[in-house]
């Protein structure tokens, strides 16, 4: 059996035979990127093929989350979760917001939605969820939470593309849901991202703000950024929307192997499936309990030494780190739910090239 290295998750690859005609056209029309005809086309293709309305591209997810806040004109406070890239907190920072954690369901690792009510101060003005690992949020509750107080709410949907639950695309909840386009994601165009836009008259103020608040050759209407989508990037991102049913169809093969596999190891914890979602496989995370011979990290360590590089997503909590380690809500007391399950994570090696053999490889070293 081969000892190559696994990976906790690689870029899904279209032949590049296909990308070549795509890279000629730009060539031809030199046409590199301020909203050129593949960053319109991939705009239209995506909201078609996931059922929303407005989608505003972005060189990445990160600038698309701080143009989001940006865009609400989001000050004070805002209500946020420890569990999750760090991304997501410093969007906050970057636009001089004071992150507010909460602590995190431990069936959904979402924020729980009582932990959001109670740490509503007159400073609060928005919530910033996390749909982790593609798991939707309790959105209901939480937009009942946010209209009773009057607050934004803006879903960082990284993980979620493509995720539906019973009412359609999950990126339909609250007043902007940004998703990210890297390497790393279901859906990459190398790097990029997005923020889907709930009515016109919001993604015009986004697409102002993406590109230093230009509205026309002599007018400047805010202080933008520039987060413009290259025209490379959404050419790929096109190419990749054709393979990327299948993309799910194997995501979703390796997440039932994986499943029956280890579903009777002792002290191995996997995440109950919703019936009522349509999931898009992002990732596959377990939680080592005592039951099980080796801790956590002495598990990562034992996959590590058999060249399978699986992942503590997500160890240590953003709280864990020096920018965010002095405030009142960082404290691990508040946040017994995000530390237990930080200290018992570990996501398995998803992607669609993964081999079955690889899979054997990687159920085999899980078996101690």
């Amino acid at each position: 059996m081969s000892n190559k290295p696994v990976f906790v998750t690689q870029p899904y690859l279209p032949p590049l035979e296909e990308f070549i005609p795509y890279l000629e056209k730009i060539w031809d029309n030199k046409i590199l990127t301020n909203g050129g005809p593949y960053h319109q086309e991939l705009e239209k293709a995506l909201c078609e093929y996931l059922g929303v309305e407005h989608i505003a591209l972005f060189a990445n997810g990160t600038l698309a989350l701080v143009s989001a806040l940006q865009a609400l004109r989001v000050t004070g406070e805002v209500i946020t979760t420890p569990y999750s890239f760090v991304a997501t907190a410093h969007s906050l920072l970057w636009n001089g917001i004071k992150p507010v954690f909460v602590d995190i369901d431990p069936s959904t690792f979402n924020l729980k939605a009582e932990k959001i009510e109670a740490a509503i101060t007159p400073q609060t003005t928005a919530i910033l969820p996390v749909h982790c690992y593609g798991y939707p949020c309790d959105t209901d509750r939480i937009q009942q939470i946010a209209d009773s107080y009057g607050l934004k709410v803006i879903y960082d949907a990284a993980h979620a593309f493509g995720v539906k639950d019973q009412g359609g695309s999950i990126l339909r909840h609250g007043d902007l849901s940004i998703l990210s386009f890297h390497a790393t994601k279901v859906f990459n165009t190398f790097e990029g991202g997005a923020i889907i836009c709930p009515d016109s008259k919001t993604k015009q103020r986004i697409d102002y703000l993406k590109n230093f608040g230009i509205a026309d050759e002599t007018t400047v209407v805010a202080p933008g950024i520039n987060g413009k989508m290259s025209e490379i990037h959404a050419a790929f991102g096109l190419l990749q929307l054709q393979h990327i049913d299948r993309v799910f169809s194997r995501r979703q093969e390796i997440d039932e192997i994986y499943r029956e596999q280890l579903k009777d190891v002792k002290g191995i914890h996997i995440a109950e499936k919703s019936e009522e979602v349509s999931a898009n496989y992002s990732y596959f995370p377990i939680l080592i309990e005592a039951e099980y011979p080796l801790s956590r990290d002495e598990l990562y360590q034992r996959l590590k030494d058999n060249n399978i590089f699986a992942r503590r997503y997500f160890y240590p909590l953003i709280t864990e780190f020096p920018m965010y380690r002095g405030l009142p809500s960082s404290q691990r007391s508040g946040l017994p739910v995000a530390s237990e399950i930080a200290g018992k994570v570990l996501c398995l090696p998803i992607y669609p090239d993964i081999s079955n053999n690889e899979l054997s490889r990687i159920i085999a070293a899980l078996k101690v």
